[in-house]
């Protein structure tokens, strides 16, 4: 921390996820309950709501898994052709499976990345230092554009029309190396910044980029060294920010970077003359650094030098020149200045080359890590995952609700939020922004809460609740099973 300039901390919403795991937070509640009869129905009723909520998904996750079976990538097509069905019909399918999709996706928690968060996550640097672009003409249009059309969102961002961004959850990666050659560019970039300062282009150049840092909110808005109260502070500690000093220079430094816990990624890769693409691509990744956010972008162009790298070549020479014709025509011309200004330019022109050698090197590596490391799964699997976080999402969510009203009486819809965030702080350490909407929706359609006229919520007992979800299909297979192993 010592070692850096200044701080700079990254502002974020707090997450609507419980991060605990359901068997640690059963269990632990459970042990809160005074008497073992008791805690032995609450671990019953725990069981039933999960064998309850379940059932009530499956049959929208079904539907979810047979429409995306048509668009697999892999096998859609050959499905697609047995149907027999119009481009008309196609297009209906597909959107209904966009709809499930998305709803799925917002009961699992994730949230569509806003041009904001985008501008926030890109405006650093961490590991990846090269500007990663898309090739847009690989890219579907019509698809996500035709549903956000029928589905309106706010805060969508320019590429919306190609493809997605989701993400959930927000962590902490911290990378401890020499990182030598980075060092070297970030003293370059000093010494080039000095002397721009020295010849007053950086004057010239600051007035036209002016209007464009004005629109540009990651600076302003987001980022900041202090936190409104509720959200979540990340720092970020950067090269860029580092003080120049022997011992920094020489010796191992961390630096930090916010990360994306989970990213999915869905988009259509674009047809061609003579056959319409109909694959919907579902990519699920992990642990994702913010300003590295680029590796997850779908069919990324291959980085190359890029037409501003070789304006900074020949300007540097222009400028190098007119420094060190300037010097010439003093009467006391001082040649440690002119091989200053000369090496100065010639390791700057050098830099450019061989930091660009390094970052390709860099890219590939990190390329490389997100395909095997921080790729979760694709396509099916992403979407079988999805579906039982949302079934473990709103499990904890009802459980934790009805514990709260169980143990502590009545509670209005507000008490009730602030009781639980304030259970899981207490007994898990944990911060969240709990979905108690959606609990006590779950809660009255079980039939185990109720409000009274003045609309608190309040619970039935233990016992009774059990009573009246009733035995479950799981526990008669269950029972079944075990009655033949006894026998």
């Amino acid at each position: 921390m010592d070692n850096m300039k200044k701080k700079e901390v990254i502002r974020l919403e707090r997450e609507s996820v419980i991060p605990i795991l359901k068997p640690k937070l059963i269990m632990t509640l459970a042990h809160l309950i005074e008497h073992s009869s008791d805690r032995a129905e609450f671990l019953k009723l725990s069981k039933r709501i999960e064998y309850t909520i379940r059932a009530w998904y499956l049959l929208q996750f079904e539907d979810l898994m047979q429409l995306y079976s048509l668009f697999d990538p892999v096998h859609g097509a050959q499905k697609l052709a047995q149907q027999n069905l119009s481009p008309e019909e196609i297009d209906v399918l597909e959107q209904n499976f966009l709809s499930y999709l998305f709803q799925v996706m917002e009961k699992s928690n994730f949230k569509i990345t806003t041009d904001e968060e985008i501008d926030i996550a890109l405006s650093g640097q961490y590991l990846l230092n090269l500007p990663i672009t898309v090739d847009e003409t690989k890219l579907d249009k019509k698809l996500l554009k035709r549903y956000f059309d029928d589905h309106p969102h706010e805060n969508l961002p320019d590429f919306s029309d190609k493809y997605v961004i989701f993400r959930r959850g927000i962590g902490i990666d911290k990378t401890t190396n020499y990182f030598f050659m980075e060092k070297v560019d970030m003293i370059i970039s000093r010494l080039w910044a000095s002397l721009l300062r020295l010849t007053r282009l950086d004057k010239v150049l600051s007035r036209k980029s002016r209007v464009r840092r004005k629109k540009d909110p990651k600076k302003d808005d987001e980022i900041s060294t202090e936190a409104d109260q509720g959200d979540l502070s990340v720092e970020r500690i950067r090269i860029e920010n580092m003080e120049i000093s022997v011992r920094n220079l020489l010796s191992k430094i961390t630096i930090q970077e916010p990360t994306f816990d989970r990213i999915i990624v869905v988009y259509r890769q674009a047809g061609i003359k003579t056959k319409e693409e109909r694959g919907i691509y579902v990519k699920h990744f992990r642990n994702i650094p913010m300003a590295d956010m680029e590796i997850v972008l779908p069919e990324k162009k291959n980085p190359s030098l890029t037409p501003m790298d070789w304006v900074q070549f020949l300007g540097s020479a222009i400028v190098g020149l007119v420094a060190v014709v300037g010097s010439l025509d003093r009467p006391t011309a001082d040649l440690w200045v002119i091989f200053a200004i000369l090496s100065t330019v010639i390791g700057y022109c050098a830099k450019i080359y061989f930091t660009f050698q390094q970052n390709m090197a860099t890219y590939q590596n990190l390329i490389t890590q997100s395909m095997y490391d921080k790729q979760l799964d694709s396509g099916k699997g992403t979407l079988l995952h999805l579906c039982d976080d949302v079934i473990q999402q709103e499990v904890k969510e009802v459980i934790i609700s009805f514990f709260i009203l169980m143990e502590q009486g009545k509670a209005t819809r507000q008490d009730l939020d602030d009781r639980c965030e304030e259970l899981i702080k207490e007994e898990f350490g944990e911060s969240c922004n709990f979905d108690v909407d959606d609990a006590v929706q779950k809660l009255e359609k079980l039939g185990i809460v109720s409000r009274d006229t003045i609309g608190r919520y309040y619970c039935v007992g233990l016992k009774r609740a059990n009573e009246i979800i009733g035995t479950t299909t799981e526990e008669l297979v269950l029972r079944a099973k075990q009655g033949t192993i006894t026998s």
